[in-house]
């Protein structure tokens, strides 16, 4: 498994897979790549590039704060370790906070951005109910565990798919870096650069998320020019996976409708 040194010395383990115009797959707060393996084949017209965030998977895990904008440079630095000057961007939850950065601050590297289930954080972002963070913190594990893959699936989605979910967190962080991506996350404030984002953009959001709440995709919307907002009815947070059928093909147009990649 190749990796990458980071300019602050993190070793950060990156996976590459499939031909074609480069795409970066970022998921969700406290996951590892393997978030997007029940739907990583749907892009397999693109070479794909994944990586598990400094605190996860077979990365580096510093007890140091981590930020989202520090998470968009290792983006960065992933690029650099591939080769890949310039790419689509597809975020989902945390990793579309994170992708929110790589295109403000890094807007030469970015063709088609995409983000998903995600929200512009601060004071103007729209943040969960009480009673969801409560089910997320309640002592009995396994009833928090339950109580996330509620918030990710339907009721019906999952009494047929048992699992395993990749998207419930990465079993092998420690607490340490589970409480800095928690941080991180909590601490992203995108807003005032929002507006300067030049890249073709499109938001996607289930209708039904309250993990990260729908609300959050209009503000998106109407902050980032010329951004394409579609819903999907009746999702929930990891959309992507559940309502694959409509979702990986929206993105899919969405990026053929970009210009092609240069550079």
């Amino acid at each position: 498994m190749p990796y990458t040194t980071t300019a602050d010395g993190v070793k950060l383990s990156y996976q590459v897979r499939g031909d074609g115009p480069p795409l970066v797959l970022l998921q969700g707060q406290a996951n590892d790549h393997r978030w997007w393996d029940p739907v990583r084949a749907d892009f397999g017209a693109y070479q794909s590039i994944t990586f598990d965030w400094r605190g996860t998977g077979d990365s580096d895990k510093p007890d140091v704060p981590y930020t989202t904008r520090g998470f968009a440079a290792d983006v960065a630095a992933v690029l650099d370790a591939v080769g890949v000057g310039r790419a689509h961007v597809y975020g989902t939850s945390m990793g579309g906070r994170v992708a929110q950065w790589v295109a403000a601050d890094h807007p030469a590297r970015v063709g088609g951005l995409v983000l998903g289930c995600t929200s512009p954080g601060g004071v103007h972002g729209v943040e969960r109910s009480n009673d969801v963070r409560k089910s997320l913190v309640q002592p009995d594990r396994e009833a928090a565990r339950r109580a996330v893959l509620e918030l990710m699936y339907t009721p019906g989605w999952l009494a047929t798919h048992p699992g395993p979910h990749y998207t419930t967190g990465d079993p092998r962080m420690p607490a340490h870096a589970r409480r800095r991506h928690l941080a991180a996350s909590a601490g992203h404030d995108a807003w005032d650069a929002l507006p300067g984002i030049a890249a073709p953009t499109l938001i996607v959001h289930g209708t039904d998320d309250v993990f990260n709440p729908a609300a959050n995709a209009p503000l998106l919307a109407e902050r980032i020019p010329g951004a394409e907002l579609r819903l999907i009815e009746g999702a929930r947070h990891a959309y992507f996976e559940e309502f694959r059928e409509v979702a990986s093909p929206m993105v899919l147009e969405f990026l053929a409708g970009v210009s092609p990649l240069l550079g």
